[in-house]
């Protein structure tokens, strides 16, 4: 299995900036990119944050509304202020250097054993396996999993761990991940070209796309926010910054609540006025889907700065999706 695998990567696998990087630094940035995004998502990102950050130094002397700028757009924020923060960590505990011990990467935040394990396996070649959603569906589809793959972490660890060629750790992980990247994707995966076909059960004896099990779903729920674009004579906006910790933590947005938004506007700027409403705005999060309606409200001037921006300077302030959505309308 290791021999067909490495020898099908050798002809077959994608050429990424990140693959064959000697610098452990570059490798943890493009782990903590890719997770739970695409690579031809991360692929400007990575690029950009190299050009402003390019080492742990750079990043951990940079502001964090910095950082977040940079990752506007990438989602998951929580992995920006973690990088931020574990890069803090580097320089106040292992002299600014990216540790290789994994004792010692499993300290830093927002490192797990399976982003350790590709940044070893990655950058240094060392025998560490990993077990990312692609390496968790291909191992589904081997043994045709009966139970979905967080029911079965444990068994999933241990053949991710028989699996991993001993001499050879870094294409084999990178072929394991370009494996279910490729051909052994969710949807359509390319059995017939596959390399561990003869070896799959789902592809064998049932239908490859029955397997990962899904897990039974939990209705999403949908919050109905009203959000409030506050502006001035001076062509500026009023915007709020969310606490740092929590979902978004530390980006910036328009006044928003769910249900009445008029208290609040009554609240923060008692002599308001109510000028229009603009299109709705719908967005998803993992666990969660938000509708926003924006109400427009001219504002008479006031001594207070705090929160004014100006409108040209919006571009300077890192907001989530949805209320980059606001700014657009």
């Amino acid at each position: 299995m290791r021999r067909s695998l490495l020898d099908w990567y050798r002809q077959q696998g994608r050429t990424l900036p990140w693959r064959n990087e000697p610098d452990i630094y570059r490798v943890w940035i493009s782990e903590i990119m890719l997770q739970q995004t695409q690579v031809k998502t991360v692929m400007p990102y990575y690029e950009r944050w190299l050009e402003r950050f390019p080492t742990v130094q750079a990043l951990a002397a940079a502001d964090l509304q910095d950082v977040l700028k940079l990752w506007e757009g990438l989602g998951y924020y929580a992995r920006a202020r973690n990088l931020h923060h574990a890069s803090q960590q580097m320089v106040n505990e292992f002299g600014g250097v990216f540790p290789e011990d994994l004792e010692k990467i499993l300290t830093l935040k927002g490192i797990g054993r399976t982003t350790a394990g590709g940044i070893l396996s990655s950058a240094r070649n060392l025998p560490l396996s990993i077990l990312d959603g692609n390496v968790k569906r291909v191992l589904a589809r081997l043994v045709a999993l009966d139970v979905p793959t967080n029911q079965a972490i444990a068994t999933l660890w241990a053949m991710s761990d028989q699996l991993i060629d001993p001499e050879h750790p870094r294409d084999f992980n990178q072929a394991f991940m370009d494996l279910g990247a490729t051909l052994c994707t969710l949807k359509n995966p390319d059995c017939p070209r596959c390399p561990w076909q003869q070896f799959c059960q789902a592809s064998q004896h049932h239908t490859p796309t029955d397997f990962p099990r899904k897990a039974l779903k939990k209705k999403v729920p949908t919050k109905r926010l009203v959000a409030a674009i506050a502006y001035n004579s001076r062509n500026e906006v009023f915007i709020q910054q969310r606490p740092e910790t929590g979902l978004l933590g530390g980006l910036w947005e328009f006044p928003n609540v769910e249900g009445n938004i008029e208290a609040t506007i009554k609240r923060l700027f008692p002599d308001a006025i109510y000028k229009k409403s603009l299109a709705t705005v719908f967005h998803a999060y993992t666990h969660f889907k938000i509708e926003v309606e924006p109400r427009v409200y001219r504002i008479k001037l006031v001594e207070q700065k705090e929160g004014w921006v100006a409108i040209a300077d919006l571009h300077n302030y890192p907001f989530s999706k949805a209320h980059l959505k606001l700014l657009i309308n």
